[in-house]
């Protein structure tokens, strides 16, 4: 069977060969057999890349997307990973979309301030925070949407 280098994977599967170093370090590619002392890959690690990839697009975080590779004992069917996974990750975006509708509804009620100051804005936005308990919902948005926004930088996940 013939093997390619680390280059020839990274070359083909559109991503840099560090990507891969990276998915070898988190365990979520096993990692290439070396031949002299170059890492070597068969042609199955193309269909590890394209699940890592779809598990990147849809969301899921390294942690969720190693669970789903290698997390499971072998007697779980894929499709049940898939449904387990899938059922929380859509629930953590059902939560993150009625967060982003608040933001969005703020926003909108931002767009309409004739305050003379910034100081009377805030005044005022003090008022509406002690009637509505806007301070525990900002709060609340403001952690959720950070994990979700670090989630996605390139620090955390190469190409």
């Amino acid at each position: 069977m013939a093997t390619l280098s680390i280059g020839q994977v990274a070359g083909r599967a559109g991503i840099r060969p560090s990507a891969l170093r990276f998915y070898e370090q988190t365990g979520l590619l096993p990692p290439g057999p070396r031949v002299s002392g170059q890492r070597r890959y068969d042609q199955s690690v193309f269909d590890k890349l394209a699940l890592i990839a779809y598990a990147k697009r849809v969301g899921f975080t390294l942690r969720e997307t190693k669970l789903l590779l290698s997390g499971f004992s072998n007697d779980v069917p894929p499709s049940a990973r898939w449904r387990g996974l899938a059922n929380r990750k859509r629930a953590e975006l059902d939560a993150l979309i009625a967060d982003v509708r608040r933001m969005k509804h703020l926003l909108d009620v931002a767009l309409h301030c004739e305050c003379p100051t910034l100081d009377e804005c805030g005044r005022r936005l003090r008022s509406l925070q002690s009637e509505s308990g806007m301070t525990r919902a900002r709060s609340k948005l403001g952690a959720r949407a950070n994990r979700v926004m670090t989630t996605r930088g390139t620090r955390s996940r190469p190409t």
